[in-house]
């Protein structure tokens, strides 16, 4: 039952010390979000603290004429009547509607424009009204996609500063509590028609499932409670996995490949799908890539090193420049110049080492350049014959992947590589006895 209590009962569940905080409230102008409008406009009164506000946005998305904008002024009223500050957003042509995915795009539309006011002014969490019967329907979409026991769990409670204090009530808890304290709210009748899976799912088969048995929402809400703490203690499990695999874990996280691949085909999805590879099909390629394979989500760059997975955060890669300049011209006045790297690129750890090259500085075309490796790099190295690629000299020499993304390539005017930063020089530009003037980079 929905009362005064219950709900800040369940806000205490969702948050510590509610009247702490600060809110921002989704409001459309149907029954539960004005109810939820009305029940925080209490707790704030009651509390008569400073540290306890809210305010209220609401978006008018132009679809239903007249309609979307009584649900506006049905909002906006409240608001001013109770001295609540109100954020109106109104879709324009500028939003550019689609002609299909319309629930996608006025999703993403309307959490872009909460984050907004939410950074300007600077309140903690965002609250929405989704109920019990929002999360009937989300896990019935979800069994038909098979996502697993993430999707059955349905609507969090609590999700990256989202707050939903309603999940527990339904939505004839809801009307109940707006008829008992004449609480003005709209009907959307958009809802009444079948034009998306979830209406369709609403109007005909909720109904059917709450037929067959009297207490059919209750016992799925306990339901959804017990497969939200399977979820919780599947997850915990997960981890713990996780952090046995883990051979590093600080600039970036190395899990053991071959001890990965040991485990169950679940585990690998729920460990990789942290990382954003979550589509099934991509894990077996994962263990089965050659050495120094790539693979890209969102948010991370995975690198196949031997038996090694390598995870880095792009988020948190140092943005590196293209190339370097390292020395413009050269001063013929003297007969020696020595350049010394500290101050230019950072060590490479695992390979840093010291090395000291003298170069003719009389066959060189300045300026000289540092920059990563390119497709059809070549060069002469030292202490071998012939030419050879820059690409091959890696593979050669071991290096994995991470590692070449950190080394630079010496090179002139006319892109010729002088070196490979700390391997070798190209022997084709050393000084000998006879060169008179000596450019040393150290």
């Amino acid at each position: 039952m929905l009362n005064k209590l219950t709900f800040t009962n369940q806000l205490k569940n969702l948050v510590h010390e509610p009247g702490n905080h600060t809110y921002l409230l989704a409001v459309s102008g149907g029954a539960d979000s004005m109810v939820l409008a009305s029940l925080f406009r209490d707790l704030a009164l009651e509390n008569q603290d400073p540290l306890f506000q809210f305010q209220v946005a609401h978006i008018n998305y132009k679809l239903r004429g007249n309609d979307s904008d009584l649900d506006q002024k049905t909002v906006q009223d409240f608001c001013e009547k109770n001295h609540i500050k109100f954020h109106l957003y109104e879709v324009s042509e500028k939003d550019q509607k689609p002609d299909n995915s319309i629930q996608l795009w006025a999703r993403e539309l309307r959490y872009r424009f909460f984050n907004k006011i939410r950074k300007k002014e600077k309140l903690e969490f965002l609250v929405t009204a989704h109920h019990l019967n929002d999360q009937l329907e989300t896990f019935i979409i979800n069994l038909s996609k098979a996502s697993g026991i993430n999707g059955l769990s349905g609507i969090p409670s609590n999700d990256n500063d989202i707050l939903r204090p309603f999940l527990q009530f339904s939505k004839k808890d809801i009307y109940q509590f707006a008829e008992q304290h004449t609480i003005e709210f709209r009907e959307d009748l958009s809802n009444k028609k079948n034009d998306y899976l979830r209406n369709k799912i609403r109007n005909e088969i909720v109904p059917m499932l709450m037929e067959t048995n009297n207490h059919f929402l209750e016992n799925f809400r306990k339901s959804s409670l017990y497969l939200n703490q399977t979820k919780d203690f599947v997850q915990q499990q997960i981890q713990e996995i996780e952090n046995r695999l883990t051979v590093f874990n600080q600039n970036y996280k190395i899990l053991s490949k071959e001890k990965l691949d040991s485990e169950s085909d679940f585990v690998k999805f729920e460990i990789l799908k942290k990382y954003g590879f979550n589509q099934e099909e991509e894990i077996p390629k994962i263990f089965k890539a050659e050495n120094n394979s790539s693979f890209f989500s969102k948010e991370y760059q995975l690198i196949v090193n031997r038996d090694e997975l390598i995870f880095i955060d792009k988020s948190e890669k140092k943005a590196i420049p293209e190339e370097i300049l390292l020395i413009e011209h050269f001063d013929f006045s003297k007969n020696q110049m020595i350049l010394d790297l500290v101050d230019h690129i950072e060590s490479i750890s695992g390979i840093n080492k010291e090395f000291e090259w003298d170069f003719d500085a009389e066959k060189l075309q300045f300026p000289l350049l540092l920059r990563k490796q390119q497709d059809g790099d070549e060069f002469y190295p030292t202490a071998f014959s012939g030419k050879k690629k820059v690409s091959k000299f890696f593979r050669d020499e071991k290096l994995s992947i991470l590692v070449r993304q950190k080394i630079w390539i010496l090179t002139d005017r006319e892109n010729s590589v002088l070196g490979i930063i700390p391997f070798r020089q190209d022997r084709r530009f050393i000084a000998t006895k006879d060169t008179k003037k000596v450019l040393t980079i150290t």
